[in-house]
Parts: C-alpha cells; structure tokens; sequence
C-alpha cells in the first residue's frame, strides 16, 4: 500500500466522492485502501476540511459527502454533468433569460459548481440557494435554449 502525499491524496478522494456516493469517513477510508492508498480516518477527516467537503442529502434521503468547490478543473465532461443533474436536479423552469433549477434540501451548491465548471455556452452565472439554483443566460430568449440542454442532461425531457 502506498504512502501518497496529500495533493495526490486530495485528488483521489475529490476522484471517489465525484464517482460514487461517499457516507462516512470510515467508509471512504475503506475505499482508499482499496485502491492501494494508506490513509487513517484521522488523516482523511483533515483531508475533507481541507478539501472543504460537505455533506449533502441524495436522492432517497441519503446523506454523502460533496466538494462543492472543486472548481479548479474547468471543463467538466458531459458524463459528469449528466450524472450529476441526473441526481439531483428534479425540476427545470424557465422565464425570458433566467433559468431556474430545483434541487432536494441542500445540494443546489453542487449543481451551482459542476455548471460553473462546465461554462456552458449562453449561461453568464449562477447563484445557488440551498435547494434553488439560478442561472442567468445571455439575450432575451437564451434561457428556453439552455433549459432545454439542462433538462435533456437531467432525463427530464
């Protein structure tokens, strides 16, 4: 088992949390180990303040750890927002150039950050709320196109 330092320890777990739902540190500890990473439950609780890791409610009223802003990497791949909305968007409106997106209690941030990261074309921002998330899309009529995306990547259209 290897001994990594903590920049490729971060990313391995941001990695997991990303991947599959993570409910507690033993568990992630586990997770670790399997794949050939020493690490104590000491050592990874540091890591998830660190990383800034939250946990959040999924869909069956789970709760799973989260890193909101693991905004560093831009460009999130299609798969990933897809799955992502796909988990916890349940609601897609629309009205002029503002989208509007609702979420269980306590995950709009997540939504908020894998968009901001994805920097999808014609949304100019977000804000999220702690089940409501915004987007402002350029030109009058831009929010219709980009709810459209959204709901399509969430399996709601």
């Amino acid at each position: 088992m290897a001994t990594l330092g903590k920049p490729q320890r971060h990313h391995r777990i941001a990695r997991l949390l990303e991947e599959q739902a993570v409910s507690s540190q033993a568990q992630l500890v586990e997770m670790l180990a399997a794949n050939g990473v020493a690490a104590t439950q000491v050592t990874v609780s540091r890591d998830l303040e660190e990383l800034g890791a939250v946990k959040i409610r999924i869909p069956g009223g789970a709760m799973a750890y989260a890193i909101p802003e693991h905004a560093k990497e831009r460009n999130v791949p299609v798969d990933h927002l897809r799955r992502v909305l796909g988990e916890f968007v349940v609601e897609v409106a629309v009205s002029a150039n503002i989208v509007v997106l609702r979420t269980p209690p306590g995950s709009a941030h997540v939504i908020g950050s894998a968009l901001d990261r994805a920097d999808l074309e014609g949304v100019l921002g977000t804000v999220a709320g702690d089940d409501t998330l915004i987007l402002v899309c350029s030109g009058s009529n831009g929010g219709g196109v980009v709810a459209e995306q959204l709901s399509s990547l969430a399996g709601l259209s």
